[in-house]
Formats: C-alpha cells, sequence, structure tokens
C-alpha cells in the first residue's frame, strides 16, 4: 500500500508536510510500514504542502503513481514511474499549462490504440496517452455533479477503474452541500470512455465512525485503493485525513 502521511512541522494542528509511505501486508488488513518515506516533495510545486493522494496501477512491469503536488496554494497533478515501488523516476506535472488539478486514475488497459485517464475534483474530466507520461486533456468534462443528489457540489475518482464485461467501472468520491463525502458508482462505454452507461443514484458508503465523522476533515470517507485477494475486494480510503480504513466485499 502506498498512503499519504504528514508530519507536524507547520503552524497549526494540521499544517505539516505531506509525503508518501510504503506499507506491506499478507491478508490485507494488518500492515507494517517502512520506516521512511519511499516519495518525498522535492520540487516547488511540491512544497511546502507536499505529496499527496497516492493512485497507483501497475501496467507492463511498471507502475505508474499519480499524486497532487501540492504548494500550499494551488493543488497540481503530478506524475512518478518505479519498478519496484521504491525508486522512483519523477516525470512531473501533468498538466502543464493548467491550473489546479488532482485526482488521476489511470485505466489499466488501452482502448482504441490509447491510455486513458479520469481526473478532476469538481467535475470529472478525461485525457489520454500513448505513453503514459504525456497527456492530452479531453476538452469536455466526462461527468458533472447533480443537484440535491449525494454528489451534487463536487465529484472526484477514486481508485484505478476495472475493465468489466459491461464496461470500465470507476468508483468515485463525492460531497453534497453540506460538504459530506461519500463514494458511488459509474460505467463508462469501453468503445468510448467518455460516454456514461450507468451512474449510481445513491451512494455506497458515507462516514459514520468517530475518524471519518471527527477528522481533521470532519465527514469525510476518501476512497483511493481497491484490491482484490481471492474472493474478496479491499478498498482502503481516508478516515477525515486522520487515519487508513477498509470495506470489505465478499464476491
Amino acid at each position: 500500500m502506498l498512503y499519504r502521511a504528514e508530519d507536524s512541522t507547520g503552524i497549526g494542528d494540521w499544517n505539516g508536510t505531506s509525503r508518501i509511505g510504503l506499507a506491506t501486508s499478507r491478508n490485507g488488513i494488518d500492515f507494517d510500514r517502512r520506516p521512511d518515506p519511499v516519495y518525498v516533495p522535492k520540487d516547488d510545486f511540491e512544497l511546502p504542502g507536499g505529496t499527496e493522494d497516492p493512485r497507483i496501477v501497475k501496467i507492463d512491469s511498471t507502475y505508474y503513481l499519480t499524486y497532487t503536488a501540492y504548494d500550499g496554494e494551488t493543488a497540481r497533478l503530478a506524475l512518478a514511474s518505479s519498478t519496484n515501488l521504491v525508486t522512483w523516476e519523477r516525470h512531473g506535472l501533468v498538466f502543464t499549462e493548467l491550473g489546479w488539478t488532482k485526482a488521476g486514475a489511470i485505466v489499466p488497459q488501452k482502448i482504441n490504440g490509447k491510455y486513458w485517464m479520469y481526473y478532476g475534483d469538481t467535475n470529472i474530466w478525461a485525457a489520454t496517452s500513448d505513453d503514459l507520461i504525456n497527456w492530452t486533456p479531453v476538452e469536455e468534462p466526462v461527468m458533472q455533479p447533480r443537484e440535491e443528489m449525494f454528489d451534487s457540489r463536487l465529484i472526484e475518482p477514486g481508485p484505478t477503474p476495472l475493465i468489466t464485461d459491461d464496461g470500465i467501472l470507476m468508483l468515485y468520491n463525492s460531497a453534497d452541500e453540506d460538504l459530506v463525502y461519500r463514494a458511488g458508482q459509474v460505467l463508462f462505454d469501453i468503445n468510448d470512455p467518455t460516454k456514461v452507461l450507468k451512474r449510481s443514484d445513491t451512494h455506497f458508503m458515507e462516514p459514520d465512525s468517530e475518524l471519518e465523522v471527527d477528522g481533521q476533515i470532519p465527514n469525510v470517507v476518501f476512497i483511493e485503493g481497491l484490491a482484490r485477494l481471492e474472493n474478496t475486494w479491499y478498498l482502503y480510503y481516508g478516515m477525515g485525513d486522520s487515519g487508513i480504513g477498509v470495506a470489505m466485499y465478499d464476491m
């Protein structure tokens, strides 16, 4: 598991710098953490806020990491790659011409000769690539918030999308007008990844534990990692920016 961790070197209770750590597990629940981070902020666009919200996909023998680079004022989507999860090649900002960008979720296989990525934290947008390093954004958003629903204020991608028999399945994060974060699901057309086929009318996950309701950022469940171990799916999520939780689905 790659996870975001925060120190306490800044002013106030939560003004630390974020770094990305690595933890391992044999059962998906009990994790051992490496003592040192595997990815730390170095560039001006990453400091002093740090490197946050890691999302990872493995394609062939390479891991591709998308993350939020936060300079304290603007959050920007950045990219790195690795063959071992410890030593990383930094590829910089994904969209140098854009300002605030976040939450890149790469589809794990080519579609019609291109790689696809969903990103964004108000609307959800799409981008395409030939090499997984250089990305071209699609002009119009592929998903938008819906009035008077659980995702009325903002939406952003969750974990790496899944290729299914019915299309591209993406679990996504959302917030309503009260900034309560919940999780939904959307299905895109496998032949046209910008086309929504189905979208959940209700959330499948919402804050209810103490850390989720009263954490650093209150009323948040924020999904980012999804793994299948034998016949169980493990969904890893942020609990109010104060802990990491797991939800399990037994097939």
